[in-house]
């Protein structure tokens, strides 16, 4: 069973798997690496989530941070490859939704790369549609941006 834990950018368990998160973007970045290690900074992320197995090893995490005065950006979602197919990656949304609900927010807004097909398709089975690239990421070409109105 997975449990969830709401924690902030400080929390250790976030920060490691935010690491293998780096490591795991650097083969998709290439030589934009400096411009999206800018986008990616997490000193600015006050809501994070980390989602833990039943042997509380970290399966997962994702953050949240304001974007808009109605909407917040999704963050830093991350499942290292070994718990992939397990849910983990849906909790976390799931938990970030609800946060950003309970914190008065009315859209998530997101951003994946093109290259990363099985993140278009999550995100579109969990109901984001494509929406023009957003912020900063109106000039990388290999972004692909996503929004959802949240209930």
């Amino acid at each position: 069973m997975i449990s969830i834990k709401r924690t902030n950018s400080n929390d250790l368990d976030f920060q490691k798997l935010v690491e293998a998160l780096d490591i795991d973007l650097g083969a998709y970045y290439k030589d934009e690496k400096q411009f999206y290690g800018k986008l990616n900074n997490i000193d600015e992320i006050k809501h994070a989530v980390v989602a833990y197995d039943e042997n509380n090893t970290p399966t997962g995490c994702g953050g949240i941070k304001a974007f808009s005065e109605d909407g917040v950006e999704v963050k830093r979602m991350f499942v290292p490859v070994e718990f992939r197919g397990k849910g983990v990656a849906k909790l976390v949304l799931e938990a970030l939704e609800d946060w950003s609900v309970e914190l008065g927010f009315k859209k998530c807004i997101l951003e994946t790369l093109k290259e990363k097909p099985y993140a278009i398709r999550f995100y579109e089975k969990n109901n984001y549609h494509i929406i023009p690239n957003f912020g900063d990421y109106v000039k990388a070409k290999n972004s692909i941006c996503f929004a959802k109105n949240l209930k």
